[in-house]
């Protein structure tokens, strides 16, 4: 596993279910094509899994 991950917020969560809009919000992703840099574990993974028709994640 990487030490940090990188995700961008591709698609636009406004169609999607609440509790997935929330989780984008919840990764720090307000506004589309905004990048934020997040540590490489089980819970940010997860949240990744939930959301991945929505981001783009790079390995850094």
């Amino acid at each position: 596993m990487a030490e940090k991950l990188k995700i961008t917020l591709v698609k636009s969560p406004i169609g999607a279910i609440p509790k997935q809009r929330a989780t984008v919000e919840a990764l720090g992703l307000n506004k589309m094509h905004k990048t934020v840099e997040m540590p490489d574990n089980g819970s940010v993974r997860g949240m990744i899994q939930c959301v991945r028709h929505l981001v783009k994640v790079e390995e850094i």
